[in-house]
């Protein structure tokens, strides 16, 4: 019986690389991103069966969106045995002297509330089976404020370490694990959103998304009575 997985954030970067990595261990996956056209680009670059991947547009930030995709999902798999919040953004204009509202609410949104939304979606029925792994990719931002990632960012980020808390406190007892995993520096493209995006050289000492991704293959991968509750990955 193939496994499933929902993965957000999964049109490019951290969420693209779990998508490939999943579809090559025998998975179903669900590609949620708000770019449909990025969400086909991850299945054809997976290489899947096309049995096996979902593109579901969606934005995460949006509760009935996500409410509806997992609602469809459910009534094609039945179940969900992994979800992996990858979703995350920021803005170029981050400081606090410069972050306007309406960009702190989209990045809350997007980086906390979301994830936040799509727990809530597939956590009912992972506690009606009594298993599943929720992966959420925070950020070493949130251990540590800097003035690199700012303000908003950071909040997003301690706010998803402490759901990956509450989950564990509240539903370890339903069978359900949740890791937080707590990466440096990726070169993704939301490095482009940086006020002064970081050069080629810079870029190749940072992390890879596929070396984020087998961090998160292996909470999902652990038998089911072990839970890893924080991974933190930097570069050499």
């Amino acid at each position: 019986m193939s496994l499933n997985a929902v993965i957000t954030g999964a049109g490019s970067g951290v969420g693209r690389a779990v998508a490939c990595a999943l579809l090559a261990k025998g998975w179903r996956v669900a590609l949620i991103g708000r770019r449909a056209r990025a969400l086909e680009e991850t299945a054809a670059l997976a290489g899947g069966a096309p049995e096996s991947t979902r593109v579901c547009p969606a934005d995460v930030g949006q509760p009935n969106a996500v409410a509806d995709v997992a609602r469809r999902l459910l009534e094609t798999w039945g179940t969900v045995d992994a979800l992996v919040n990858a979703a995350g953004t920021n803005v170029p204009q981050r400081s606090l002297a410069e972050l306007s509202p309406a960009d702190y609410r989209a990045l809350m949104d997007t980086n906390l509330n979301g994830a936040y939304y799509c727990v809530q979606a597939f956590l009912p029925s992972m506690r009606q089976r009594g298993a599943g792994t929720i992966v959420n990719v925070v950020s070493d931002a949130g251990k540590q404020a800097s003035p690199k990632a700012g303000p908003a960012y950071v909040m997003s980020k301690f706010g998803l370490a402490g759901l990956t808390q509450s989950i564990n406190a509240e539903e370890r007892r339903h069978g359900i694990r949740a890791c937080a995993v707590f990466p440096g520096d990726i070169d993704t493209p939301l490095l482009d959103r940086r006020p002064t995006p970081p050069d080629t050289a810079a870029r190749a000492r940072m992390l890879r998304p596929e070396d984020v991704a087998a961090c998160i293959l292996l909470c999902l991968e652990l038998p089911p009575h072990a839970i890893v509750e924080e991974l933190l990955i930097r570069p050499r």
